[in-house]
């Protein structure tokens, strides 16, 4: 049977691999601010979602980064403040997945920095929860 930290880190590699394939496709040509906004979107939501499976807090079934981080904090988990502008990316989320016309004014380096940033501090978290 799977356990809370079992399904954190599922979550924090997949975060990691997000996080790793938008690295990977930044200096491909023509590769859209939609689809690299999409991959900084996912990696941050598992890495939040990892973080409230590990302290055993069920977590809503959401792409919304802002209400994540508003669970989150009512769930005692405080976001490091390297986080803080992260619900710029949630647009990437449902527009790209669902068909919609997709945001394309995506602050590349500051999504990135947002990424690598949620990656390593739920990282910090799960690794050292047992």
């Amino acid at each position: 049977m799977a356990t809370n930290g079992d399904l954190a880190r599922r979550l924090l590699a997949a975060a990691e691999n997000d996080e790793l394939m938008a690295k990977s496709v930044l200096p491909v040509p023509g590769v859209t601010d939609a689809g690299v906004g999409m991959l900084c979107q996912q990696a941050v939501e598992k890495a939040i979602k990892s973080v409230l499976a590990v302290k055993e807090t069920e977590f809503p079934f959401t792409h919304d980064l802002k209400q994540l981080a508003d669970f989150a904090k009512q769930s005692g988990i405080e976001l490091p403040t390297t986080l803080d502008g992260i619900k710029a990316l949630t647009p990437f989320a449902s527009d790209e997945r669902y068909g919609s016309e997709a945001p394309t004014d995506l602050d590349r380096d500051q999504a990135m920095q947002w990424t690598a940033a949620a990656v390593a501090w739920a990282r910090g978290i799960v690794e050292h929860s047992g």
